[in-house]
């Protein structure tokens, strides 16, 4: 039995019965299940203050246990990003452990390729995958089935429909990307992962199409973008359309991005504040090949 551990690092838990269902569904899937002593911690919006969360990431790193995933994201990552032991938490990946999660763990997954290029998985959370009402859907089955195989090592290769034009497309490096607004924040510091010729894949949540087309354009504009062998588009969920956009939206965007940059810019992938989700290793090498509108991502 593997053991799951679930950690708070950014922003608090609202409600403790989430996460008690959370805990119930993976010791269902077969987890050896334990919150850390802090999951629950609570200052102002965040889960505990700052020296807490920092704490409880490296006590997680040195119980190593098999999966680390965070409760939540939100915002709270950031402020710990110059204090994180980062060969602690490496050390605990050559152990065995998976740190798991998305949104603001971005910054976590992040920071530990720039600083010692160990992996980690850009996956569910407990929160918004495991504890999610049954009246609100429940757990996915394909969010539950592709984790499991990641977590277990079944999982080599993944698929995905995209939009036509990049039939032949194939290409290899390393994966790596997350929360497009928290991946942007670490641009011009030393937490950025100086990646060349990867694969990068991107999403965002309650960010108008606007903000995201400036943000990839910062990226272009940085040469990001053209250092990078593939994009892929995840979600870009939960925002509303403008009075003034008159029908400008992220099929603009992404029109715009294209004209812009040889990259080539994939859509589709099922990764993001949505359901269901892919798990992902973030830091792997990686192959991407395209046969018509299929995708098949493998490593």
């Amino acid at each position: 039995m593997s053991t799951l551990q679930l950690f708070s690092p950014s922003g608090a838990v609202p409600r403790a019965d989430a996460l008690r269902r959370a805990e119930r569904r993976l010791r269902g899937l077969g987890f050896e299940v334990a919150c850390d002593a802090a999951a629950l911690a609570r200052v102002q919006r965040f889960a505990g203050d700052d020296a807490t969360r920092l704490a409880a990431l490296h006590r997680l790193a040195d119980a190593a246990p098999a999966i680390a995933m965070a409760t939540r994201g939100g915002y709270g990552l950031t402020r710990l990003l110059d204090a994180i032991d980062w060969p602690r938490l490496a050390r605990s990946v050559e152990r065995g452990t998976r740190w798991v999660g998305h949104s603001d763990l971005t910054a976590l997954q992040l920071g530990l390729l720039a600083a010692t290029r160990a992996p980690s998985w850009a996956g569910p959370m407990a929160l918004a995958d495991f504890g999610r009402p049954d009246n609100a859907g429940g757990v996915d089955e394909v969010t539950r089935d592709v984790f499991l195989e990641a977590m277990d090592g079944r999982l080599h290769a993944l698929g995905f429909r995209t939009a036509a034009g990049f039939d032949g497309l194939a290409v290899r490096g390393t994966l790596w990307g997350g929360n497009l607004t928290v991946l942007l924040s670490l641009l011009g510091t030393r937490h950025w992962p100086k990646v060349k010729g990867g694969v990068l894949f991107l999403e965002d949540v309650g960010e108008h199409p606007y903000r995201i087309e400036r943000m990839l354009l910062q990226l272009h504009q940085a040469g990001v973008l053209a250092a990078q062998k593939a994009l892929l588009l995840g979600a870009f969920s939960e925002f509303r359309a403008a009075p003034n956009d008159h029908g400008y939206g992220l099929k603009q965007v992404i029109a715009t991005l294209r004209a812009l940059t040889p990259t080539p810019v994939l859509t589709g992938l099922p990764f993001g504040h949505v359901h269901p989700k892919l798990t992902l290793p973030v830091g792997r090498r990686v192959e991407l090949l395209v046969d018509g509108r299929e995708v098949l991502l493998g490593w």
